[in-house]
């Protein structure tokens, strides 16, 4: 049976809504982001090994976006529609906030160890036969390679000035020991807007957090349509890749925020698709074609049998922050001169297997912690709570929010109202 005909077969004939159909215990959104994951891998091959022409896998035919930047437009929709929900849940912002440090940082913490500490030491040695280059060089100390980056800003690129023979730095000039990791700051700068979105009451209200995606949506496709300089319009813009990102991100707010209004049906989904994959071609994919292929991959979410993908763990973070390294290191044995498929398979079986001991022994454990709040944190919460509550009583408007406070606030009101009334 065709994976078309499966679909079809498993669609209700009457569309159901999101909010209907979608099942937060059972979907495919893990196997998607794990196949995102996956075509991260096939694009960055091109820069990093020298294939297909030495560069990103789909710019050969689209001149907006390569598979990989495909895949991370759909790992931010899938985040803007988890996140939005997990915020409008009942964990305080705090909470939230150490939810959303757990799953980000002790990873990538342990991917910048590793890059330092086992592979970059093994690839110099077998470039220059020596170590004491490494422990010593002139620029990009692998001393301070930890450091610089543990913030997700990036601020060391490579080590030891490292990398001069490889086909990256021989077709793009550049040297780079994780260049994909540059996307994490920018997930987590979404993680703080839905918390600050929460905290004003904005997705509690969806009139008000629905008009705030939209807008980022629009400035998004003004950005690309060329209408001038979007950071005029706040300081905060001036990054065009915020709002790159934050396209596919508000649009996934959407589905949690109006999922009770947008219909899950196959032939918007199929629509979608074609519609994403004609503007990816011809034009028009950042401003308006995203969102048809974005939509088609919510549709295979709820719709394809693949429910328990993640039995054995959720590796797409961990393919994610792996994938370049192993990437960047087989190319220094030039792995790549053995071919295509020597070089990919050697890869993804290497990737795979961090990932999954990543999830089971970084990624996981530190979940665990999810419900704890280190002692520190707990001490600065009691600390500031008054400050805290001082000033949302000024800001929030209960009418709009579910937060805590908002409740305490909309019960204060209701007392007084009924002391007023029995006078």
């Amino acid at each position: 049976m065709s994976l078309a005909s499966t679909i079809r077969a498993a669609a209700p004939h009457t569309p159901q809504s999101v909010a209907q159909a979608f099942n937060s215990r059972s979907n495919s959104i893990g196997f998607l982001r794990w196949l995102m994951a996956f075509m991260v891998i096939f694009s960055h091959a091109g820069p990093i090994a020298g294939f297909y022409g030495g560069e990103d896998l789909g710019v050969q035919i689209s001149k907006e976006q390569s598979i990989g930047g495909v895949a991370v437009a759909g790992f931010f929709f899938f985040s803007g529609f988890l996140i939005t929900r997990s915020r409008m849940g009942r964990a305080t912002i705090w909470r939230y906030m150490w939810r959303r440090v757990l799953r980000i940082f002790p990873a990538f913490w342990a991917a910048l160890l590793f890059t330092v500490g086992i592979l970059a030491p093994i690839a110099y040695w077998h470039t220059f036969h020596n170590i004491s280059g490494y422990l010593h060089p002139a620029t990009e100390s692998p001393l301070t390679y930890f450091v610089n980056n543990m913030w997700l800003n990036l601020g060391q690129r490579n080590i030891a000035g490292m990398g001069e023979n490889l086909p990256y730095y021989i077709l793009h000039g550049a040297r780079d020991w994780n260049g994909s990791a540059w996307t994490l700051i920018y997930e987590f700068k979404a993680y703080i807007l839905v918390a600050i979105l929460g905290l004003f009451g904005a997705l509690a209200n969806r009139k008000v957090g629905g008009a705030f995606a939209l807008v980022l949506i629009a400035l998004n496709a003004l950005q690309w349509m060329g209408a001038g300089q979007v950071s005029n319009v706040n300081y905060l813009l001036r990054d065009p890749y915020m709002l790159m990102f934050m396209g596919p991100f508000a649009f996934g707010m959407l589905f949690t925020l109006y999922g009770d209004k947008i219909p899950m049906d196959s032939r918007l989904a199929w629509g979608g698709l074609i519609f994403g994959v004609l503007s990816y071609a011809s034009g028009g994919w950042n401003i308006v074609g995203q969102y048809g292929f974005l939509y088609f991959l919510m549709y295979l979410a709820i719709r394809l049998p693949l429910q328990n993908w993640e039995k054995h763990g959720d590796l797409s973070y961990g393919i994610y922050i792996y994938a370049w390294p192993i990437m960047a290191f087989a190319a220094y044995f030039h792995l790549q001169d053995r071919g295509w498929i020597a070089y990919h398979l050697t890869v993804v079986v290497t990737v795979h297997i961090l990932a999954y001991l990543s999830w089971h022994l970084i990624e996981k454990p530190a979940m665990s912690l999810k419900n704890y709040l280190p002692r520190w944190m707990d001490k600065l919460i009691e600390h500031f709570r008054p400050t805290y509550e001082a000033v949302a009583r000024r800001i929030v408007t209960p009418a709009l929010s579910s937060t805590r406070i908002a409740t305490v606030m909309e019960a204060e009101e209701a007392a007084a109202r009924s002391e007023e009334e029995t006078k």
